[in-house]
């Protein structure tokens, strides 16, 4: 479905899609199948806390999280393998809304959100179908270590480090993203 927009600035009109934050669902499933597909390689490559080390900080260390971060809740008893899934389902159909709600432009914010939708579902595929997260991913110096995560989990963080940013950084207009602003920029204040 397209939709016709006015340009106030040229008087003309041109046509695109009608909702194109959706477009940024490619972006998070991509981020699902990536995730997927690494977490099945570490399932069947590693041997639960056998690390591999890749770099004198980084190694590969299979390990299965019942919990939330950090393994948070993870010795809870089996409800919050429910809850988790739930809230992530949750959150994902409020990623979906604010895609569906999105204005044209807003590139940065677009991304951020597929990254965080899919890496949400990544794990939540885990959740329903191993009844936990894999985890294989560790960071580390000397005898410090970052909590074993995922992809999905690094798609995460990257794209809430990018809603942040979003929020303070310029965009094309040089005018700064206020989230939830259904005005374009350069646009007259509602009202006037």
């Amino acid at each position: 479905m397209r939709a016709m927009t006015d340009s106030p600035a040229t008087g003309t009109t041109r046509s695109g899609p009608a909702h194109p934050g959706l477009r940024w669902l490619w972006l998070a499933a991509a981020v699902l199948v990536l995730d997927q597909a690494s977490k099945q390689a570490a399932v069947a490559l590693l041997e639960v806390h056998g690390p591999v080390e890749l770099l004198p900080v980084l190694d590969l260390a299979l390990s299965f999280n019942r919990g939330a971060a950090f393994s948070f809740l993870a010795g809870a008893g089996g409800w919050q393998r429910w809850f988790f899934t739930a809230l992530a389902i949750a959150v994902g159909g409020v990623i979906v809304y604010w895609l569906y709600r999105l204005p044209p432009g807003q590139r940065r914010l677009g991304a951020a959100l597929g990254m965080v939708l899919g890496g949400a579902m990544g794990n939540v595929v885990d959740r329903v179908w191993l009844g936990h997260v894999v985890d294989f991913i560790d960071l580390h110096y000397g005898d410090w270590h970052w909590p074993t995560f995922n992809v999905a989990d690094s798609a995460i963080t990257i794209g809430v480090v990018l809603i942040i940013l979003d929020g303070f950084l310029p965009d094309r207009s040089g005018t700064v993203n206020r989230t939830g602003d259904d005005q374009a920029p350069g646009s007259p204040p509602d009202g006037d």
